[in-house]
C-alpha cells in the first residue's frame, strides 16, 4: 500500500476453498480505507457468470457519475457496456481503455483499490476487461487485489500478473486457531478436527460448529474431501432453520442477483404468504448471510452452492420459476430463470432465448450470447432448430477462442439431421477454430471440395471462407501446385468482385507466384482509389507481403491502424501490426518497425494468437539482426519456434532462418549465414517455403559468394529465374539483379551492377545500399579503390540514416581499405528509447496530446505522461516543443 501513490499494481491472491482469501481481501480494504485510500469492490457469483459485465458494473458503480469526463467514444462504449444506451457495444478493448482512464480519473483525486472476490466467477466480458486493466496499472495510483480459488483458470491468469498463494496453516497455527474459536473441545473430538481440518482455516472454524454434541470421535462427519465436508457443514447449519427461512436461502442461491427485495418477493410467491427481513434473522444469526445496503450476501460461496446441492430438482425448477415472475419487468434475467425452471423442451422459451442471444451478441457479450443459444439448443423440440442454435453457439465460440465449447457443441451437432449448408458450416467452424493455422496440407482438397459444394448451393460468402482457410493452409503448409491450383480456380468461378479483399488474399495464400501478376496489378488498383473498409484494408497489406510488394505492404498495413485503433479491435490490431512490422524489416524501415514489433507482439500475447506472436517474435529477430544485436537474435528466434514448432508453421521457421542468416551476414560468418540460408530452399527441410524464400535472393547471394560457395547456388537461383517471369514482385526482381551481379564472371559484372542500380528504388533505399556496397567491394577487387570509394560512401550514408549498425560498419571497412576515412555513426533516437517510447515520441511530435496517445496505444494518459518524463533526458532536451526536430534530426 505503501508504493500505491507512486504507481501502481495487480496480484491475484490464489488458494483453495476457505483458506482465508477473501479474509485477507477485507483486511486489505480495512488498511487502506483507514490510510486514506478509495475501495471498489465487486464479487464473482457462479450465478451471474451470464449475465455480460455485471461484476464490472458492481465495480465501477460508484464512481459511475465520472463517467461523464471520459472522452465521448469511451463513454458511449461504457454506456452500452451497461445498457445506459441502445447502442451495440464495441470491442471490449474500447471498453477496457474507458475502465482504466475512467479509474485513473478517480486515483487523481484519491488512490484506489480494487477488491475482485472469487473473481474465477466473474462474467467473462468483465474479466477481459479487467485482466486487460491490470496489466496497465504500472503509473496509476490503483492497486488491484483478485481472489481465485484453485482449480479454476480464466483471463487473470493469461494476464501474467503477480500471484500470491495461500498455504495450509502449519500445526501450532491451526491448533491455535481452532483453541481460539472453539476452546474445550473433548481431546479426541480436537485431535479429529485437527486433523480432518488439515490446516483449513475455514474449516478450523466451521466444522467445530458441524459436531458440536459430538463426544465420539467416530462419530464426527464420515471421511469426504475437504470441500464436500465443508458443504455438509453448512447444509446441517440449514436444516435447523425455519422452512421459509430454508427457501428464502434457496431462492437467494438461485437467484442471479443480490436484491434483497426480489429474494423475499420470489420467496413469497413460493409460499403463498407474505416473507419479511425477519425472516432472513435465523440466517443471519447462524452467519450464513449478511444483510446490507448491497443486498442478501452468502458469507462464503461454499454456503451457496451447499444449499443448491441440497435441493431436489423440483425445489429448483419452482424457486426459478418465482423469481422469473418476480423479474417479469427484466426480460433479460426472466428469461434465464423460465428456462431453469423448464424440465423439458419448450419451443417458447426457446425462441426468446435466442432472441436474447442476438440482444447480447450485439452488446457484445459473446459469451452470453453461446450460452443463450446452447440453452436454447436443450429446450428446442424440432431438431432442425436445435442444430441451427447448436452451430451459432459454436461459431460464437470459435470467436471467443474456447476449443471446449466449440468441440462439446459440434459434437452434440454431429448426430442430427444436418442441410448441406450446415455440414458445410462444421467444416468451416472445426477449419476456422486455428484459422487455418496448422501444417495441414491433407485438409486442403477437403475444404476446397466443400467450398465447391457451398457455391453450388448458393452460397458464395461460406464457399469464400471456406477457400480464405485453405489457402490459409497452403501458406502455412506445402499441399502441392495442383491442390494450389484447385483453390485458386475454385476462388475464380465465385460471382465476388475481382477486387474483393478476401479473394486477393486467397490467391496470395495460395498461388503467390502463379498469380502474383494479377495480384500486384489488382492491389495497386485497390491502393489507388477510395480507402475501404480498415479490415479490407488491412487484408489487402497482409497479401502485398505475401506478393513481395513490401512498400505498398507497409502503407496499407498503416493506413489501418487508426480505425482499428479507434474500433478496439485489438485482434485485428495485432495482425495489421504485425504486417506492418514485417514489411518495414524488409524495408529497413527501422523507425516504423521498432514499435510495430514491440506492440504487434503484446498485442498478440493480450488476444490469444500464438501463431501470430510467434511470427512477430521472428520478425523481431530479423530487426535485431539489421541492429547488431546477436544476442536478441537468438532469444527472439528461440521464441519463435517454441511457439510455432508443435504445428509445424513453414513460414515462421522460415523467417528464423532468414534472421539468424542476416545475423551471421552482419558478423560476417559467411559460412554459417549460407548454411542457414540455404535450409530456405532445400524442399525437404521444415523452414522450406514456397513464397518467402522468394524475398531473401538477396541474402543468400551474399552469403554464397563471401563463402566461396557461389557456384552452388546457380541451380535455385535459375529456378527463381523462372518463378520472376510470372510474377513482377519488387522483392523477388530486387533479389536477383542483386544475384546476378554478385554471382557474375568478372568480365560481365560491372554492367549488372550498373543495371541494378539504375532501377528507381527511392522507396526501398536498403535494396539500393546494399546493391552500392556489392558494387564497391567488387570494384575494390577489381584494383579501382579511387572508383570504389564513390558508391561505398552512398552506402554508408544510407545504412547509417536507416540504423542497420552492421552494413554502415562493414562500409565504413571497405572505405579504410580503400583508402578513405569515415567518422564514427552518431548515436540515434532509436538508440537511445525503449520500442515504446519511441512510439510515444513519434506520436507526440506529430503533435497528438498525451490523452490522444493514450487512446492510440490503449495506455492511459498518465503512462504515457510518465514515458515522456523518462524520454527527455534519454534524448538531452527539455519540452515536447523539441520532439520535431530530435526526429528530424536523428531518425
Amino acid at each position: 500500500m505503501r508504493q500505491v501513490r507512486k504507481g501502481g499494481a495487480a496480484m491475484t491472491v490464489r488458494g483453495e476453498a476457505g483458506i482465508g482469501k477473501s479474509a485477507l481481501l477485507s483486511e486489505s480494504a480495512e488498511v487502506a480505507a483507514a490510510r486514506g485510500l478509495r475501495v471498489l469492490r465487486t464479487t464473482g457469483v457462479e450465478s451471474e457468470t451470464h449475465l455480460p459485465f455485471a461484476g464490472l458494473h458492481q465495480l465501477l458503480l460508484p464512481i459511475r457519475a465520472e463517467m461523464a469526463e471520459l472522452p465521448a467514444p469511451q463513454r458511449d462504449a461504457l454506456g452500452a457496456a451497461f445498457g445506459l444506451t441502445d447502442a451495440a457495444v464495441p470491442d471490449i478493448f474500447l471498453i477496457a481503455l474507458a475502465v482504466l482512464n475512467l479509474l485513473g480519473e478517480a486515483a487523481a483525486r484519491s488512490p484506489v483499490l480494487l477488491i475482485i472476490e472469487d473473481a474465477h466467477w466473474l462474467d467473462r466480458s468483465s474479466a477481459d476487461v479487467l485482466a486487460f486493466v491490470a496489466r496497465r496499472l504500472d503509473a496509476e495510483p490503483v492497486v488491484m487485489l483478485a481472489a481465485i480459488r484453485d482449480g479454476f483458470r480464466g483471463s487473470f491468469d493469461e494476464a501474467g500478473l503477480r500471484e500470491l498463494r495461500l498455504e495450509r496453516l502449519d500445526d501450532d497455527a491451526a491448533a491455535s486457531l481452532l483453541d481460539a474459536r472453539t476452546p474445550g473441545l473433548p481431546p479426541a473430538v480436537r485431535r479429529r478436527l485437527l486433523k480432518e481440518s488439515a490446516g483449513n482455516p475455514l474449516a478450523l472454524v466451521e466444522l467445530p460448529l458441524a459436531s458440536q454434541g459430538q463426544r465420539d470421535e467416530g462419530t464426527l462427519l464420515a471421511w469426504l474431501p475437504l470441500t464436500n465436508r465443508l458443504e455438509r457443514a453448512f447444509t446441517a447449519r440449514v436444516s435447523g432453520l425455519p422452512p421459509v427461512t430454508r427457501t428464502l436461502l434457496l431462492v437467494a442461491a438461485l437467484n442471479d442477483g443480490t436484491s434483497l427485495a426480489e429474494t423475499l418477493n420470489a420467496t413469497s410467491v413460493l409460499v403463498g404468504a407474505p416473507v419479511t427481513v425477519a425472516d432472513v434473522t435465523p440466517a443471519t444469526t447462524v452467519r450464513l448471510v449478511t444483510v446490507d445496503e448491497a443486498g442478501l450476501l452468502f458469507r462464503h460461496p461454499l454456503m451457496r452452492s451447499a444449499i443448491r446441492q441440497s435441493s431436489s430438482l423440483s425445489q429448483r425448477h419452482t424457486a426459478h420459476a418465482a423469481l422469473a415472475h418476480v423479474l417479469a419487468d427484466r426480460p433479460e434475467r426472466c428469461i434465464w430463470h423460465r428456462a431453469a425452471s423448464s424440465p423439458g423442451p419448450d419451443e417458447g422459451i426457446a425462441s426468446k432465448l435466442e432472441a436474447a442471444a442476438t440482444h447480447e451478441y450485439r452488446r457484445g457479450a459473446i459469451t452470453t450470447a453461446a450460452a443463450a443459444l446452447e440453452h436454447a439448443a436443450r429446450l428446442s423440440d424440432d431438431p432442425a432448430r436445435r442444430a441451427e442454435r447448436l452451430l451459432r453457439a459454436a461459431e460464437h465460440g470459435v470467436e471467443l477462442g474456447r476449443p471446449d465449447v466449440v468441440v462439446r457443441l459440434l459434437r452434440e451437432t454431429e448426430p442430427l439431421e444436418l442441410s448441406p449448408r450446415q455440414r458445410a458450416r462444421m467444416v468451416w467452424i472445426r477449419a476456422t477454430f486455428d484459422d487455418g493455422i496448422r501444417d495441414d496440407s491433407a485438409g486442403v482438397p477437403s475444404l476446397t471440395e466443400v467450398a465447391e459444394r457451398a457455391a453450388a448451393d448458393g452460397d458464395p460468402g461460406l464457399a469464400l471462407k471456406l477457400l480464405g482457410i485453405a489457402a490459409l493452409r497452403c501458406f502455412w503448409a506445402q499441399p502441392g501446385p495442383e491442390v494450389r491450383q484447385r483453390v485458386v480456380t475454385t476462388a475464380e468461378s465465385l460471382p465476388v468482385d475481382e477486387h474483393n479483399a478476401q479473394l486477393l488474399t486467397i490467391f496470395a495464400y495460395a498461388a503467390p507466384l502463379d498469380r502474383g501478376a494479377a495480384v500486384i496489378e489488382r492491389l495497386r488498383r485497390s491502393a489507388a482509389g477510395p480507402a475501404g473498409d480498415s479490415q479490407a484494408v488491412r487484408l489487402l497489406g497482409s497479401t502485398a507481403i505475401l506478393v513481395g510488394d513490401f512498400d505498398l505492404a507497409e502503407a496499407l498495413s498503416s493506413a489501418s491502424l487508426t480505425d482499428l485503433r479507434a474500433q478496439g479491435r485489438l485482434g485485428l490490431l495485432a495482425r495489421a501490426l504485425g504486417a506492418q512490422a514485417w514489411s518495414a524489416v524488409h524495408l529497413a524501415d527501422l523507425s516504423v518497425a521498432i514499435p510495430a514489433v514491440e506492440e504487434a507482439g503484446r498485442l498478440a500475447r493480450e488476444t490469444a494468437q500464438p501463431l501470430m506472436y510467434a511470427i512477430v517474435q521472428a520478425t523481431g529477430a530479423m530487426l535485431a539482426a539489421l541492429r547488431g544485436e546477436h544476442d536478441s537474435v537468438e532469444i527472439f528466434a528461440a521464441e519463435a519456434e517454441r511457439a510455432s514448432m508443435s504445428v509445424g508453421a513453414r513460414p515462421v521457421l522460415a523467417t528464423v532462418q532468414l534472421a539468424r542468416g542476416l545475423a551471421e551476414l552482419g558478423r560476417g560468418r559467411h559460412s554459417a549465414a549460407y548454411e542457414h540460408l540455404r535450409r530456405m530452399h532445400d524442399p525437404a527441410d521444415p523452414a522450406y517455403h514456397i513464397g518467402l524464400r522468394c524475398y531473401a535472393v538477396t541474402e543468400l547471394a551474399d552469403a554464397a559468394v563471401h563463402s566461396g560457395r557461389g557456384g552452388e547456388i546457380a541451380d535455385i537461383v535459375e529456378e527463381l529465374e523462372a518463378v520472376a517471369l510470372r510474377t513482377p514482385s519488387p522483392s523477388l526482381h530486387a533479389g536477383l539483379r542483386h544475384a546476378r551481379a554478385v554471382l557474375a564472371p568478372d568480365a560481365e559484372a560491372e554492367p549488372l551492377f550498373q543495371a541494378a542500380l539504375q532501377v528507381n528504388m527511392r522507396r526501398w533505399p536498403f535494396v539500393r545500399a546494399r546493391a552500392q556496397l556489392a558494387y564497391g567491394e567488387w570494384l575494390r577487387r577489381q584494383r579501382r579503390p579511387a572508383d570504389s570509394q564513390a558508391p561505398l560512401r552512398a552506402a554508408r550514408e544510407t545504412f547509417d540514416a536507416l540504423g542497420v549498425i552492421p552494413w554502415g560498419e562493414r562500409a565504413r571497412r571497405e572505405l579504410r581499405a580503400s583508402g578513405e576515412t569515415s567518422r564514427r555513426r552518431d548515436s540515434e533516437a532509436r538508440d537511445k528509447l525503449t520500442p515504446q517510447e519511441l512510439q510515444i515520441v513519434q506520436m507526440a511530435a506529430e503533435g497528438l496530446t498525451n490523452k490522444e496517445i493514450g487512446q492510440k496505444l490503449y495506455l492511459s494518459h498518465r503512462t504515457v505522461s510518465s514515458h515522456l518524463y523518462r524520454i527527455f533526458p534519454k534524448l538531452g532536451i527539455a519540452s515536447r516543443s523539441e520532439l520535431g526536430t530530435v526526429l528530424r534530426t536523428y531518425l
